[in-house]
């Protein structure tokens, strides 16, 4: 049996009139640049989430390049963040000449350790950026209570995390990137809410920073060829926007497809002593995005579920503190030793809506085959 780690193409068959119909009526009316399609979106976005405003971009990349440069991460400042994280959650620090700071991560969750930022803030720092990462959302209610004890600013990285709620101290479920300053989501394919291409999102409860962001996006225009920043070319496509707001109104179902399929690896695989399984800690709803384990001989793993023709992935086989491009930072091996430790035994299988339960029964069964 070959088990994709993804595909598109049974979600596509599943709604192909849909999806067409949405296509073609961009194509048709030829507005593809910030047309009708990108603003319904928009105000999807903003509803599901309770966001007050959300801007649509052309990548989770540039959402959190843009709202880096508008939230002061520039210019020799320094941002605390996790080395546990895809480039993307600090190249928009470093595209600035801003400064990331790292801080070690929860073994068990894989996320950013809060009880280690505050020992890092000093005069230079002026923002945390926390990163949703897999099923996790990072403790928000510390982070929050640190960055208004330090005026910083705050970023969420919600790109992996469309449709997690963390419940803070009010007692309310909060969408991940409606807490912090800025928030943002990328809607890169595999996503849980996720195009068919690049696509992305900012999202704000502040006036000023969604004027901001809306200017920067158009190259820092208030109207046309009026420029009152130096801002980017960045704009959700409208096709990609048709298409979002297709799966927008499936995505609670996705969710819980997701969770279906997340149980029966949790329910198969508990008995694995060479698997260690994900955790979750605080009071959140997960989406389920990424299914990682822990695996005991992780590269030869991989290479056996290869040879069985069952995709995976890894996130991440290095931290970024150890990659050559942040070399200039002075980080060195040891610095972080559980991010470094993960990122040698972390393993993702499959989950996506249309999997099927036979192929998750497959992956397990392949995945215990190789540890008898």
């Amino acid at each position: 049996m070959k088990v994709s780690f993804y595909t598109s193409q049974r979600e596509y068959s599943a709604k192909k009139d849909e999806f067409n119909t949405a296509i073609q009526a961009v194509i048709e009316k030829g507005n593809f640049i910030l047309g009708e399609q990108v603003a319904q979106l928009e105000q999807g976005i903003q509803q599901y989430t309770g966001a007050k405003y959300a801007i649509g971009v052309a990548s989770g990349t540039d959402a959190l390049t843009i709202a880096s440069d508008i939230l002061g991460f520039k210019d020799g400042k320094e941002v605390i963040t996790s080395p546990f994280t895809f480039l993307a959650s600090t190249s928009c620090i470093t595209k600035h000449k801003g400064r990331p700071v790292f801080v070690d991560i929860d073994e068990e969750t894989f996320a950013m350790d809060v009880n280690k930022i505050e020992e890092k803030v000093n005069q230079q720092t002026v923002g945390i950026l926390p990163i949703h990462l897999f099923d996790q959302m990072a403790d928000m209610d510390k982070i929050m209570e640190i960055a208004e004890k330090h005026q910083l600013k705050v970023l969420e990285d919600a790109a992996e995390a469309f449709g997690m709620r963390w419940k803070g101290k009010g007692g309310l479920y909060r969408h991940a990137g409606t807490i912090g300053d800025f928030g943002v989501f990328s809607f890169f394919p595999t996503k849980t809410l996720g195009g068919y291409g690049d696509g992305g999102m900012m999202v704000t409860n502040d006036d000023e920073l969604a004027r901001k962001a809306k200017f920067f996006r158009v190259h820092g225009a208030s109207k046309k060829y009026h420029y009152d920043y130096i801002g980017y070319n960045s704009r959700l496509d409208t096709l990609q926007a048709a298409i979002l707001s297709v799966k927008l109104k499936y995505i609670d179902d996705a969710i819980a497809k997701r969770e279906k399929i997340a149980k029966q690896y949790i329910e198969n695989l508990s008995d694995c002593e060479a698997i260690t399984l994900p955790k979750v800690k605080g009071d959140q709803k997960q989406v389920y995005y990424v299914f990682n384990i822990l695996a005991e001989s992780r590269d030869q793993l991989a290479e056996h579920l290869a040879k069985n023709e069952i995709g995976y992935s890894i996130y991440y086989p290095r931290p970024l503190h150890l990659q050559p491009c942040f070399s200039y930072l002075g980080y060195r091996k040891g610095d972080f030793p559980i991010a470094e430790r993960v990122s040698e035994n972390i393993i993702a299988l499959p989950i996506y809506p249309e999997i099927t339960a036979d192929e998750v029964e497959f992956v397990c069964s392949t995945i215990k085959s190789f540890y008898k």
